[in-house]
């Protein structure tokens, strides 16, 4: 049985990423990419589906961890009766190689010691070939390939391998997994004690590149090194969380595959890494857009793979018996065929708020967003699938229109401020055309907000983004009902829903899910802009306080069972994290940059 998402912490490489337990044991590693099969899969199943497992052999009276400053090396102290133990946790940063390095340090006393080896290639699925070698054991299975190397005895029994072994005050017991294609020749084995001072010098170096000043400094620090975590360095990608199918309602199935790059992320993620003094990493991201979203508009997509790939077939992994029962199982994601409006308004947005920043421009970048600009002329009077992805029938969701005037609006100002060439007057009258279209259709006079689509009752958290891209100011009466509309009917114990699901027609999918994560900030970042700083403070310090103990968040949280739900850790709720302390440390924070100034064709 898998623990729950709160006890689990993230160690990374620059292009993977590996779950590890307050039990000491890596339940989730996909090698050699963030979206290629896993080799351990017991999040998704049991031990029986992979997992490697590195503890105490008898009781644990408590356990301790953190990571070891500003880096993603990971430490766990375990305590028991004998002596206390302490395991470091690391993936080298190396671009040529693919390492997971785990060393036992004795603390005092003496401890019995165990591990477990369960490798199970192709999502727990795959029993390799096991071969003993002179410093431990070879696992192969298809094109993949591990090599365990240790001093310490291992045997093999029922398909796994496992090994006893003492500690003691002092000592300190290495262990190196190394991935390769099947098909070339291993790597040599890495010395760990230097792989691990090497990780902690390089993840130091790069959180010392850090330039944020505002409050709230650890949180922001430990959220900027989980996107840097999640970053697949080779082409900037920067995937949406490190899991699949984790579940946004325990026993539910809305389980999805999060292991892709989102562009409703854009331009938050290009704000955090910019605030935060990461310019090379932003300019990364922005020409991994570039490259992801070339070609027709018309086929622009919602989300794309790692470098870019468009073809994500959604598949059910029928062996996996799912995180806590929760079925089924995917891999892959059918969303990847929708329609989003507000995709094309988030492209154009990065892409000028890039240019406002001090991103050097692409030459190619302009005549993308002319391309786009003259699709969207065409199409942003249709119905889509909104931001959320559901899965019921399309509608005139209003977000989705909101953001088709964030386009109209940047084309108009590339135009008018950085010179650009274009038909200015005939975007602006569409500028001024969705305006008045989303205020007549998307408004209830009676009930003082608007609603999540044309017509509807319905209210949406993606609502709250009305005053946050500069649609209307914060202090129009439309703004403050509908925060208040919000507040009354989609709040829970101080967090936020997305919508309300009462029945199967409203998505698509049975009802249940936490709170989103992402859209709490979002109400903190509305309060900003309303002057009530007390509310904003209060509601950023709730989210906070979700976290677990070493920082982390997913995608959700359960206010019924008080736990996290959902893919871990999500990229999307720490640049919001990161986003929301700067509007609340700074007068002008992303909240009140994104929206810029208002200008008259946008009166509404």
């Amino acid at each position: 049985m898998p623990l729950p998402i709160e006890e689990y912490a993230i160690i990374a490489d620059t292009q993977t990423a590996a779950l590890v337990g307050r039990d000491g044991s890596i339940d989730w590693l996909c090698l050699p990419r963030f979206d290629s099969c896993a080799c351990f899969a017991a999040l998704l199943g049991d031990e029986s589906n992979g997992r490697w497992l590195l503890a105490p052999a008898g009781e644990i009276t408590s356990v301790r961890r953190r990571y070891r400053g500003q880096t993603l090396v990971l430490e766990t102290e375990f305590s028991t009766p004998t002596g206390v133990v302490r395991l470091v946790d690391c993936m080298p940063p190396r671009h040529d190689e693919l390492d997971v390095v785990r060393v036992v340090e004795g603390v005092s006393g003496r401890v019995p010691m165990r591990m477990q080896l369960i490798i199970r290639f192709d999502y727990g699925r795959g029993v390799p070939w096991v071969q003993r070698r002179d410093s431990g054991i070879s696992a192969i299975a298809g094109p993949d390939a591990l090599m365990l190397h240790t001093p310490v005895k291992t045997r093999g029994e029922d398909l796994t391998t496992v090994a006893e072994f003492d500690v003691s005050a002092g000592d300190q017991v290495p262990f190196v997994l190394t991935w390769h294609p099947s098909h070339e020749p291993a790597h040599r084995a890495i010395e760990a004690f230097s792989a691990i001072d090497e990780t902690v010098a390089w993840w130091k170096e790069w959180a010392e590149r850090c330039t944020y000043d505002g409050g709230w400094d650890d949180p922001v620090k430990r959220s900027l090194l989980t996107l840097k975590a999640l970053t697949y360095a080779p082409t900037g990608g920067i995937m949406a969380a490190a899991t699949t199918s984790l579940p946004e309602q325990i026993g539910g199935v809305r389980n999805w595959d999060y292991r892709y790059c989102w562009l409703r992320d854009a331009t938050f993620t290009l704000y955090a890494l910019m605030i935060a003094g990461y310019q090379a990493e932003a300019e990364a991201w922005r020409d991994w857009l570039l490259r992801a979203v070339a070609g027709t508009p018309a086929a622009m997509q919602i989300m794309y793979g790692a470098a870019g790939e468009r073809r994500l077939p959604e598949e059910v992994l029928t062996w996996l018996s799912g995180y806590e029962k929760s079925r089924p199982v995917r891999i892959g994601n059918a969303a990847v065929d929708q329609f989003q409006l507000d995709v094309y308004g988030e492209v154009m947005d990065a892409l000028h708020q890039g240019r406002r920043v001090g991103i050097p421009p692409r030459t190619a970048s302009w005549a993308l967003q002319r391309a786009l600009m003259e699709f969207l002329e065409t199409c942003w009077q249709e119905p889509d699938e909104g931001i959320w992805e559901v899965r019921g029938p399309r509608r005139l969701f209003t977000h989705s229109k909101v953001m088709a005037w964030v386009a109209a609006d940047r084309a108009v100002k590339a135009i008018e401020r950085f010179g650009h060439e274009g038909p200015v007057e005939r975007w602006r009258r569409l500028r001024q055309d969705i305006h008045d279209e989303v205020c007549r259709e998307a408004w209830d006079s009676n009930r003082r907000t608007f609603t999540q689509f044309y017509g509807s009752r319905e209210l949406d958290a993606s609502l709250l983004m009305i005053p946050l891209v500069g649609f209307l100011p914060p202090n129009d009466e439309r703004v403050r009902g509908t925060v208040e509309a919000i507040e009354r009917e989609l709040c829970e114990d101080g967090f936020v829903r997305r919508y309300t699901q009462t029945s199967d027609d409203v998505d698509g999918l049975p009802p249940g899910e936490g709170t989103f994560l992402a859209c709490t900030f979002w109400l903190a970042d509305n309060y900003v802009l309303l002057g009530r700083r007390d509310d904003a403070v209060a509601t950023f310090e709730r989210l906070l306080a979700v976290r677990n103990d070493v920082g982390l968040l997913a995608e959700q949280y359960d206010t019924r069972l008080r736990r996290q739900v959902g893919n871990f850790p999500q990229a999307f709720s720490h640049v919001s994290l990161i986003n929301t302390a700067c509007n609340l440390s700074r007068v002008d924070g992303p909240a009140d940059r994104r929206r810029e100034e208002r200008t008259a064709a946008t009166g509404g």
